[in-house]
């Protein structure tokens, strides 16, 4: 079968610069004015950053401006089988003939110039969506805030903070304060910020930024509260009360996550059919998503196998309440990582949880931690552990064993991203 279009183009623009990360917004400034600056041609834009839940509250945000009736663009990253989950315009995944004429436009702007692969094609989202009409554009930042290549918006309509924690110190810097900074980085003058739970040294640094620009904070535990009451979602702000079903994203984690959207959603007036529809409709693959069908599920059927793509600490934490509260069953971890991660900070959470942990590495990526290496970090805190050489195998093993277990596949959205075009 040949490639596609955007395969091509998108496999030229890796090479455009030495570094897959390198932030600085010389070059996105560069060539977004070589392309009539389409940042300024966006419906309103909500400017999402954090560590964790950016994608989820996103993903819940989408939701509920739909069920109201908007149309809506989203950016996202990375993708997990295919580059054109990146992009929505209007709703819709961006098509191929779209996709190709805006790489191909920003490839020859940029006229073969220094630039990163996420920074051109963040160009080539702008331009696609200023080019397409819709009610409200969601862009997530990729890393970081402040230097990211979507902080190029001058007066979004909204921006929201989800939890900021310890996540890629080598960019961001080696302390909560640091990396809060970076992260506030897309505050801006006067436009509100919804925060949500925040660890006091980032608050502190969110809190100052925000006073600093003049930008009102709608802050979870102040201007907000959410939480769970007898199977249903409270939320409660200045405007009142509103009782809701859970969200349908698994995780205690999502009640704040929702809560968050929720809060957006009210700042924008947008009415009960958009709160509901957050909290109902939303749609995010490898979070804690079970696998349905596909070879991995044919090699274990009486397996309960479910993928999920986190992998710092504060995600290990999370999946960590998530498997303690699911009914008891045998479980199992297949886990790959990449080796910029905390390891540890992951896999100790969900020690407790687990009866093994089988280790594999990421096919087709880079910088894979080998997985003798995520085993010899497993057996560190405690769990009893194994090798094998890919998903499959690892699962089959399992099932070998014990086959009626509940495997979670973990540690790495790439390693997801793989599940999800094998497993399809």
């Amino acid at each position: 079968m040949t490639a596609p279009t955007s395969d091509i183009i998108l496999e030229r623009m890796m090479a455009l610069h030495p570094k897959i990360i390198d932030l600085t917004l010389d070059r996105v400034w560069r060539l977004l004015d070589a392309l009539g600056n389409p940042q300024n041609n966006l419906p309103p834009v909500i400017h999402i950053a954090g560590t964790n839940g950016k994608g989820s509250t996103q993903a819940m945000v989408r939701a509920g401006l739909e069920a109201a009736g908007k149309s809506v663009h989203a950016y996202t990253s990375p993708h997990l089988a295919r580059f054109h989950e990146r992009i929505r315009l209007a709703g819709t995944l961006i098509s191929e003939a779209d996709l190709t004429a805006a790489l191909d436009e920003c490839y020859a702007a940029n006229d073969g110039g220094n630039i990163t692969y996420f920074e051109i094609t963040t160009c080539a989202a702008l331009l696609a969506m200023s080019r397409t009409p819709a009610d409200f554009t969601l862009l997530e930042v990729g890393l970081g805030g402040r230097l990211d290549a979507t902080n190029v918006i001058e007066k979004p309509a909204l921006t929201i903070l989800t939890p900021i924690s310890i996540d890629h110190e080598q960019y961001l810097g080696d302390t909560l304060a640091k990396i809060a900074t970076e992260k506030a980085g897309i505050l801006k003058r006067g436009v509100p910020c919804v925060v949500g739970p925040q660890p006091d040294e980032a608050m502190q640094v969110i809190e100052a930024t925000a006073k600093r620009l003049g930008a009102p904070l709608i802050a979870q535990g102040q201007q907000w509260h959410v939480h769970e009451e007898r199977g249903r979602l409270i939320f409660q702000d200045e405007a009142g009360l509103r009782d809701l079903p859970l969200p349908n994203l698994p995780g205690a984690h999502q009640i704040d996550n929702a809560g968050a959207a929720l809060a957006a959603l009210r700042h924008l007036q947008m009415g009960d059919a958009a709160y509901e529809g957050a909290v109902t409709s939303a749609h995010w693959p490898a979070r804690m998503q079970r696998l349905q069908n596909g070879p991995i599920v044919d090699t274990a059927p009486q397996a309960e196998i479910w993928l999920d793509g986190g992998h710092n600490a504060a995600a290990g934490q999370a999946l960590g309440r998530y498997l303690a509260g699911l009914p008891a069953r045998p479980t199992h971890l297949v886990c790959g990582m990449l080796n910029t991660k905390d390891v540890t900070g992951f896999l100790a959470p969900l020690a407790r949880q687990a009866d093994s942990l089988t280790a594999i590495s990421i096919p087709g990526e880079t910088n894979t931690l080998p997985a003798e290496a995520t085993a010899e970090a497993a057996r560190a805190v405690g769990l009893a552990t194994s090798t094998a050489a890919s998903a499959l195998q690892a699962v089959a093993e399992i099932a070998a064993q014990d086959p009626k277990a509940r495997i979670l596949i973990c540690g790495s959205l790439y390693l997801a991203g793989v599940i999800l075009r094998s497993n399809g």
